[in-house]
């Protein structure tokens, strides 16, 4: 007996894949930028679109990426180096939560996720710049990651919802 499975590679696979290397490349491409407030609200745009286009678990693998990113390159200095773990898991939250909540009031949703972001890095970075960190850099660290992650995780919501209603009107009218 053969025991050979054969791959099928079907349209909706073909998209579907099309789609999550899209939104890759973006979470990949934007802390080229070397800027928080154009960076930080397009990642969050990026998650809140994955979570919507390609699902939750697809999404969280998105959200794993531009924090890395953002080290290796400079985007992200090199004192919040032990930041980056919370960071990610705060992207987690921030998917994690849109996607539960979506599909009752997505700007509800896109609140709630952004404050259970915002609230998780703030204290996790107090926690860990006062293990880590000089005092006068620690203070710059935690300013960093407060009420700036709140505004660029709320304006990547914003831009989400404006990049998913340019899409579901341009398919709507090449779809008649």
């Amino acid at each position: 007996m053969n025991n050979e499975q054969a791959l099928t590679i079907n349209r909706s696979n073909i998209i579907a894949s099309t789609k999550f290397i899209a939104l890759i490349g973006v979470a990949t491409i934007v802390p080229l930028f070397h800027q928080q407030l154009i960076t930080g609200p397009i990642v969050n745009a990026t998650l809140f679109v994955a979570t919507i286009i390609i699902g939750t678990r697809a999404g969280i693998l998105v959200g794993l990426i531009p924090s890395v990113i953002a080290l290796s390159i400079g985007t992200l200095p090199v004192p919040l180096a032990p930041m980056v773990p919370y960071i990610m898991l705060s992207n987690v939250i921030l998917i994690l939560t849109f996607g539960y909540l979506k599909n009752k009031n997505y700007w509800l949703a896109v609140g709630v996720a952004s404050f259970f972001k915002f609230i998780f890095l703030f204290v996790t970075s107090l926690v860990v710049t006062d293990l880590l960190l000089k005092k006068e850099l620690a203070e710059s660290v935690i300013i960093m990651l407060s009420y700036p992650q709140l505004l660029t995780a709320l304006a990547g919501g914003v831009l989400a919802s404006l990049f998913l209603g340019y899409c579901k009107n341009y398919c709507s009218k090449n779809n008649q």
